[in-house]
């Protein structure tokens, strides 16, 4: 049984920006390679593809839709749209060509969705079709975002439905696909992200000493967010919440990292800051590649902290654990990651566990649990268990 992990076509893999669901499809590829399981990542064509050692088979589209774009605009949807025709072509030619039953495993809604107006039934009956669903808002609760899923995700309610399997990351969004979808409660399968605890580690102090003085923090104690820039993610909430515990301690400053999707959200947030009081202690520094760089930031951190309103299962917060510096959690989403990640209602909760005379051991904790329970071996086990189930 060969595995197809079909890339999205927002950026090419290995993801050169932070770009999650890419993340999930290359490390899902390695761990497979690592467990001598077939695999083969199908993605979108690029002339500036960064060096790897993975088997990638290009979808060739028109130069113009190769840049990748973290805007989320007309351009970024019509180069979701191109891609997918294209890609439903050459999966079309795979599957012509095939003599087993191998797995197309889709990470997009577009993708699976003109896939299944653009193959025949008879075609894709010879493979096994599986989607993972990456949209944190399907674990809302269904009252509050019925109207949005029905308008704007449409495509990924017919892909699920279309599918003979469905991962969810979380189980509000299991209880969700099953009750408002109708779906077989067999076909929808729990399992959660994983890290890569080799490239998320804990450095030494001398690197994290010449991390900071990159970025021109030396002698500061780092709070450090990770993602996007728009209003989901939440930057300013964090900086509303922590401002009081900014400033009592002049020594600490808020870091934040991630793509730019709302140039309004970001200068809603650091005008925030300013009028807090605290804008000399927020620190915006830019988009960082994932791995290593990225790595070196969590490193350079005394914590991290999460304010989104919504998400499938955060890749950040199990980066960070992997990396031995504990989550703080500052919203009321539920993100399950057990040791290293706790829960802070107030700026005042995330300096007691800052300062707590058990913060070392939250950090030992935090990376023991990831390299425990959270590895992309693992993960890639319970998915190809699944796929063997399938007749």
């Amino acid at each position: 049984m060969k595995i197809y992990e079909i890339g999205t076509g927002y950026t090419p893999i290995p993801a050169q920006v932070a770009a999650a669901t890419e993340s999930v499809v290359e490390e899902l590829a390695k761990a497979y390679m690592a467990m001598n399981q077939p695999v083969e990542i199908i993605d979108i064509s690029s002339k500036n593809r960064a060096p790897h050692k993975l088997p990638i088979t290009e979808v060739k589209v028109p130069s113009v839709f190769t840049k990748s774009d973290v805007s989320l605009g007309l351009i970024h949807k019509l180069k979701r749209v191109v891609y997918s025709v294209c890609l439903a072509f050459k999966l079309k030619k795979i599957l012509k060509k095939s003599s087993d039953k191998p797995v197309l495993h889709f990470h997009n809604q577009y993708n699976l969705f003109f896939f299944t107006k653009l193959v025949s039934e008879r075609l894709r009956a010879k493979a096994v079709v599986a989607y993972t669903n990456h949209n944190g808002m399907w674990s809302l609760p269904w009252e509050d975002v019925k109207d949005t899923l029905h308008k704007r995700y449409f495509q990924e309610i017919s892909a699920m439905k279309s599918a003979d399997l469905v991962f969810v990351l979380n189980s509000a969004t299991k209880k969700t696909v099953e009750e408002q979808l109708g779906i077989d409660s067999e076909k929808v399968v729990l399992i959660s992200n994983g890290v890569n605890t080799d490239v998320y580690c804990p450095l030494s102090e001398t690197e994290k000493t010449e991390s900071k003085k990159k970025y021109g923090l030396s002698d500061k104690k780092i709070i450090l967010q990770v993602g996007s820039v728009y209003e989901n993610k939440g930057q300013a909430r964090a900086i509303e919440k922590l401002a009081p515990m900014l400033k009592s301690n002049p020594d600490t400053v808020y870091a934040f990292v991630g793509g730019i999707v709302s140039q309004e959200y970001f200068d809603f947030t650091m005008k925030k800051a300013k009028e807090l009081g605290v804008d000399g202690q927020v620190r915006y520094l830019g988009s960082v590649a994932p791995n290593e760089e990225m790595n070196s930031l969590y490193n350079m951190a005394h914590a991290t902290v999460f304010a989104s309103e919504y998400e499938g299962f955060p890749l950040v917060c199990v980066e960070s654990v992997s990396a031995g510096i504990p989550v703080i959690v500052c919203s009321d989403i539920n993100v399950n990651i057990a040791e290293g990640c706790v829960s802070a209602a107030s700026g005042k909760d995330v300096e007691e566990i800052i300062n707590s005379v058990e913060y070392k051991t939250l950090c030992l904790a935090a990376r023991k649990n990831a390299v425990k329970n959270l590895t992309w071996q693992a993960v890639a086990e319970r998915y190809l268990n699944c796929f063997q189930k399938v007749k």
